[in-house]
């Protein structure tokens, strides 16, 4: 089963806050990109001015495969979100590192800081030493996403309920209310909750309790494979699912420029921590029962951009890369999810010179609204 057929609002932007140290690319190519804060503070203005409605904050907790140092993804996204007037800032949080109400209390209050502006993205997890070597335990895949859906249960309740219950495996409520409630309307009862994951848990999971679905970069066949298997799960709870897709985006003014830069930073990659991260990922991916997780077939290519973002094809001229993400659109991607070489200047380039562009193809699809975005330029 697929989305539902009909008229589409424009699609969304997201882009990777670089609060990690390295870039979003595992390569000794140049990348003017910082992760400090005063970057990102300056980055998220920019952003909100050319056309991006969210940003997600990423989550390490230790250095791994070329990301040295690392800024703490609720607090960071919570410094971002009070220095921009309308982005949306996504915080990338582990279960089994929080204990849910106490992440339910911080982004309540985030979101009357920010007037409704705060979302999270819940991660299974895949690096085993972030919890090993902080005294927690591993779980297996299975349990890992068992663990993270009543996680994701969890928060609802206790953002949505007066009298908050839970009787679960992994976390219980007794009769709970929190308050203040974070900010509600129509459209959004609670903050919105992402979720990432390829396996068959993963997507069945989405279906189930997830506002959201992240995938990792794919072909637009590919993608739309996965809208269908969400759509379906969460048909059956009398449900929808919004989904958004990873990209690492190199437009250029030619063609040839911007295969020229993407063949750089492969070239250029790091091999050992792309390596060191691929034994790491493919494991985790394969250890799903039907070997189904993220990254089992990413090639050493792909894991240059660690969330496979090149295989989303965003590489080419500004015509090039809006066609492409187009046609994401209609596979059923709701938001493209960017990352940049050199985010500042390519965030500006990406509103400037691509996004007009995609509102130009999208007003000429049969049944297109002229819903306005917020935030985008005139």
């Amino acid at each position: 089963m697929s989305k539902e057929t009909g008229p589409r609002e424009p699609l969304k932007f997201a882009y990777w806050v670089p609060n990690v140290s390295g870039g979003l690319v595992v390569s000794k190519i140049e990348q003017r990109t910082d992760w400090g804060y005063e970057y990102n503070k300056r980055l998220a203005r920019t952003a909100e001015r050319n056309g991006f409605e969210y940003a997600l904050s990423q989550v390490r907790y230790m250095a791994s495969y070329g990301a040295a140092y690392q800024h703490e993804s609720t607090s960071f996204s919570l410094a971002l979100m009070l220095a921009t007037e309308r982005l949306k800032v996504i915080a990338a949080v582990h279960p089994g590192l929080w204990q849910p109400g106490v992440l339910a209390k911080f982004l309540a209050t985030a979101d009357h800081l920010s007037g409704g502006r705060a979302a999270v993205n819940v991660v299974s997890g895949w690096f085993k030493d972030e919890f090993t070597r902080l005294g927690e335990p591993w779980l297996e895949h299975g349990e890992r996403y068992r663990r993270a859906e009543e996680f994701i249960t969890y928060l609802k309740e206790i953002w949505t309920s007066e009298h908050a219950e839970l009787h679960g495996d992994f976390y219980r409520l007794h009769d709970f209310d929190l308050k203040p409630k974070p900010l509600s309307g129509p459209d959004r009862p609670h903050p919105e909750i992402f979720q990432g994951g390829n396996s068959t848990a993963a997507q069945e999971m989405a279906g189930r309790v997830s506002d959201w679905y992240f995938a990792n970069g794919n072909t637009p066949e590919g993608i739309a494979t996965q809208v269908g298997n969400v759509s379906g799960v969460a048909a059956g709870h009398g449900r929808t699912v919004r989904f958004g897709v990873n990209g690492f985006m190199v437009a250029r003014d030619s063609e040839a420029e911007a295969r020229d830069v993407l063949r750089e930073i492969i070239d250029r990659a790091d091999r050992e921590a792309v390596e060191g991260f691929g034994s790491a990922v493919t494991q985790a991916g394969k250890s799903a029962p039907d070997g189904t997780g993220m990254w089992q077939d990413s090639t050493f290519e792909d894991l240059v951009q660690y969330n496979d973002g090149f295989r989303t094809g965003l590489v080419g001229t500004p015509e090039q890369v809006a066609e492409q993400a187009i046609r994401h659109k209609r596979a059923g991607a709701d938001l493209l999810l960017l990352g940049f070489l050199h985010f500042q200047e390519e965030v500006e380039y990406f509103g400037e010179r691509v996004l007009p562009l995609i509102r130009e193809m999208e007003a000429a699809e049969p049944g297109a609204t002229s819903t306005p975005v917020a935030g985008e330029v005139a």
